[in-house]
């Protein structure tokens, strides 16, 4: 008579410092050579990245440019050459975004408009001042132009306040728009153009002007 048993084997792994003692399962695989199926990978540290990081959002960086928009004088001592030459996508797509928001008027079509004039106006501003000798790179001018539109978002809530005084209402318009185009004309128009500046700050004046009746209506 043959007679006899079958016991598990009794495997142990050493893990730092501890015997940890295996199933018949995770035995009969590692003899098979499928012990690959049981490692676990280590949490990469990556991974583990904040969602603003992850983005590529630095909101410090984004509202620093914000105060040098909107306070383009050299005396204040702002660096503001950060705004064109350390361009970002979300912070001008804010601005871009805020100033739809409040030029709906219950037109949801006019945000794709503002943001198609923004991305296609940035565009031909950017072939203009390579055309004309400018070393600029097209995320440099969109993150300008977009930054940019700051002023008119300023003036918005005068102009509801204003609106019935036509006078007063225009000269706002017009101080909003020049406020505009010198924040941009002075981050996009450097000393490589010398005597071609007019034909750059001139579209980039008409732009704005575009964006403003986008608000207004006219």
């Amino acid at each position: 008579d043959l007679s006899g048993s079958i016991t598990t084997p009794d495997v142990k792994l050493h893990l730092g410092g501890e015997f940890i003692k295996e199933s018949t399962a995770t035995t009969f695989l590692r003899q098979r050579g499928y012990g690959w199926l049981l490692e676990v990978e280590d949490d990469d540290p990556e991974d583990n990245k904040p969602l603003l990081e992850e983005l590529d959002i630095d909101l410090k960086d984004i509202y620093y440019k914000i105060r040098c928009v909107l306070m383009p004088m050299p005396s204040l001592g702002f660096n503001r050459q950060v705004v064109r030459d350390n361009p970002d996508f979300w912070g001008p797509l804010a601005v871009v975004l805020f100033f739809s928001m409040i030029s709906l008027y219950g037109q949801f079509k006019v945000v794709s408009w503002i943001i198609t004039i923004w991305i296609f106006g940035s565009l031909t501003i950017f072939l203009l001042a390579r055309v004309l000798g400018g070393e600029v790179a097209y995320g440099q001018v969109l993150g300008v132009i977009g930054y940019s539109l700051l002023p008119l978002i300023v003036i918005a809530p005068v102009l509801l306040v204003v609106g019935s005084f036509e006078v007063v209402s225009t000269l706002i318009k017009l101080f909003g728009v020049f406020w505009a185009a010198y924040s941009a004309a002075s981050l996009l128009v450097g000393e490589e153009f010398k005597t071609k500046k007019p034909l750059l700050i001139y579209p980039i004046f008409l732009l704005y002007i575009y964006f403003l009746s986008l608000y207004t209506g006219v």
